[in-house]
């Protein structure tokens, strides 16, 4: 009788050296901005804040003032999905809006 030939339990692969590993990046989230507009009232703009995302009086209001005087503000954050839901909201209000990764 010869000798016994045992078969390997895992499949042997030959060993690489990888030049480049990808790393993912960081979950890092997404923000809708309210863009000012020459259509929309004010009390409008304080009003969807309100409506939508169910800020306080003041905080719609404070939102509102910094889309009025900056041109912009960031309204919420989340995922993407989120945002892009978010972004039609405001569409769908008529406001002018965008979503973009914070960084």
């Amino acid at each position: 009788m010869g000798p016994v030939s045992v078969a390997p339990t895992e499949i042997e692969r030959p060993e690489t050296t990888e030049e480049h590993v990808e790393v993912p990046e960081p979950d890092v989230p997404w923000v809708t901005v309210v863009h000012n507009d020459p259509v929309n009232l004010m009390s409008y703009v304080t009003y969807v804040f309100q409506a939508y995302f169910g800020y306080s009086k003041d905080k719609a209001k404070k939102l509102m003032l910094d889309v009025h005087h900056k041109g912009r503000a960031i309204v919420s954050s989340g995922s993407r999905e989120e945002m892009e839901r978010d972004v039609q909201a405001m569409h769908g209000y008529g406001l002018w809006a965008t979503l973009q990764q914070d960084r």
